[in-house]
Formats: C-alpha cells, sequence, structure tokens
C-alpha cells in the first residue's frame, strides 16, 4: 500500500514520545507544545494507517507498530546525523578530494611545502597531482580532471580560463662550473645568447618568454639543443653541452648540486604564476580551502 513517506520530524517525533512515554515530557524536549505534537502523532499514525501508541489520560505506551516505527526511526535519525556530518566536513574542506594540475616545474619547486603545510590543517583529504606541460594542464582544467591547476599567465590567459595571480618567477642562467659561466657575475642577455644554449621546445611558456627576451634585443634565438623536459636540460647543461635560461622555480628539478647559476641583468620578463581554474564553475570547498591557503603562504604580487 502506498504511503506518504514520514518526514524525519516525524520520526524524531515518534522516537521521543516512545522513549519518554509522555506527551508532555516529550513536547519539552522537541520545543513545541503537547497540543502540537499529539496532533503531529495522530496524523502520522493516519498516514501510515496504523495506531503507534495507545493512550490514556497520564500515559502514552508504544504499540508493537509503535515500538517497530521508533527503532526505524532512531537508525533514520542516526543515519541522518552522520551525513550531515559528513556533510559539514566536506562544507569545511576537513575531508574530499582535491586534483591539482601544474607544469613540472611548480610541483617540484613550489607545491611540496604548500601540501606540507595545507595536509597539517587537513590531514584527511584526498590528493592528487597531475604533473604535465602546459597544454595537458589546460586540458586537464577544461574537462574537469583536476579542480585547479598552476600555470604560467602567458599560456593561460589566451585559454580565457580563471587565472588568480600568484608569484613573478625570474629567469636565471644554469651552466657547469667548468662551462661558459665560470666567471662569478651578472651576465648581459647579449652575451648569454651567443653561448651553446639549451632550450626548452617551442609551445612551452619557458620558451615564449625565452623568445621574447631575444626579440626585444632583435636576435635570433638559435638553440644547440631543444628539449621537452626539465631534467633532459639540466642534464645536458650538467656535462658542459651548453647553458641554459630558465625560471628559479625550475631549478629543483635541475641536479644543481653539479650546476651553478647566474644571475642576468636584462632577461626583461618574470614569469608570471598563477592558479588557473574554469570559469563560471564553483570550486568545491576543498579547492577553495587549497586556493586561500596558497594566497596566505604565497607572498603577493
Amino acid at each position: 500500500m502506498k504511503r506518504n513517506t514520514p518526514t524525519l520530524a516525524d520520526f524524531q517525533a515518534a522516537l521521543i514520545v516512545s522513549e519518554t512515554g509522555t506527551f508532555r515530557a516529550a513536547s519539552e524536549t522537541l520545543g513545541m507544545s503537547a497540543s502540537a505534537l499529539s496532533r503531529q502523532i495522530a496524523a502520522l499514525e493516519a498516514r501510515l494507517g496504523t495506531r503507534l501508541f495507545d493512550r490514556d489520560t497520564r500515559n502514552v505506551t508504544p504499540t508493537t507498530s509503535g515500538l517497530a516505527f521508533a527503532r526505524l526511526a532512531e537508525r533514520m535519525i542516526n543515519t541522518s546525523t552522520d551525513v550531515m556530518a559528513e556533510f559539514d566536513a566536506h562544507l569545511s574542506a576537513s575531508n574530499g578530494r582535491l586534483t591539482i594540475a601544474g607544469l613540472p616545474s611548480v610541483t617540484a619547486g613550489l607545491l611540496p611545502d604548500l601540501l606540507a603545510s595545507f595536509t597539517v590543517a587537513h590531514p584527511d583529504i584526498d590528493l592528487r597531482i597531475i604533473d604535465a606541460l602546459s597544454g595537458s594542464v589546460m586540458e586537464a582544467i577544461k574537462t574537469g580532471r583536476a579542480d585547479i591547476g598552476f600555470m604560467a599567465g602567458t599560456v593561460s590567459a589566451r585559454m580565457r580560463l580563471t587565472f588568480h595571480p600568484l608569484m613573478d618567477d625570474p629567469f636565471v642562467a644554469v651552466g657547469a662550473p667548468q662551462g661558459p659561466l665560470a666567471e662569478d657575475r651578472v651576465y648581459e642577455m647579449a652575451e648569454l645568447i651567443d653561448m651553446p644554449l639549451i632550450a626548452m621546445e617551442p609551445g612551452t611558456s619557458v620558451r615564449e618568454l625565452l623568445s621574447g627576451a631575444c626579440q626585444r634585443l632583435e636576435k635570433e634565438i638559435s638553440p644547440r639543443f631543444e628539449v621537452a623536459h626539465l631534467a633532459t636540460a639540466g642534464a645536458l647543461v650538467a656535462v658542459n653541452l651548453g647553458i641554459t635560461l630558465l625560471p628559479t622555480l625550475t631549478l629543483p628539478v635541475l641536479p644543481m648540486e653539479r650546476l651553478i647559476r647566474r644571475t642576468i641583468a636584462d632577461f626583461g620578463a618574470k614569469r608570471r604564476i598563477g592558479i588557473v581554474h574554469q570559469p563560471g564553475r564553483s570550486l568545491s570547498p576543498t579547492a577553495s580551502a587549497f586556493l586561500a591557503h596558497v594566497r596566505r603562504h604565497v607572498p603577493s604580487l
């Protein structure tokens, strides 16, 4: 037989009446009048098509159906409490999932310290990191595989993603100790461009900024080697096959114990690092908490 489903308030009322044995005591617990509670129970019995309580002038006694309903009511209320506790945890970002996509230089150079401090406050967060080149990072954001991403603004601005700038990442020159950068001083771009150069491949944010620096000097970039991965660039530089010009955040990826870094006097641009996400799509509480954490811990522009 089809019945109207009792509300959570109905379950709670029936359980409290069953436990207290009087409408007066139950109504005080529930914060309502005894008459209103009596009417609610009567309406519930009518909808269920069975009597839940036998009443006399002083006491209310659960029937067999009333006892069965009270047991179910207790389960329902406990389940509801657990569900709301889980949802409250979701809203407070104390648990949940967070997928972060980022350029390898960012995931290696910036994320570790941020995640270490974030997980102290949010130890139950399920974290996933997608470290990839810019095209794959953008695709992860666009398809929803990642909640947020770390990218260079020169690339993300063209992709119509919401971009929150975090920091500028200056370029430095990196070489082998016995190579062209052996002299400990500040170097000009004009002289660096004439050295054997190991450059990131076209299409990367690093290569785009390097090409722009060369154009400002009205010089063509002519790399000795072009590579897709920072680790490859570092390995080639370490055996003195050339120098490379890279943002500071990339250095943790390189074998810096075998390399030296030099300041560039006039590179003319800094790689702007920021967080990106889909425009018009609300961030999850976990992603919002992480974004707030990043803003607190990364020096503002």
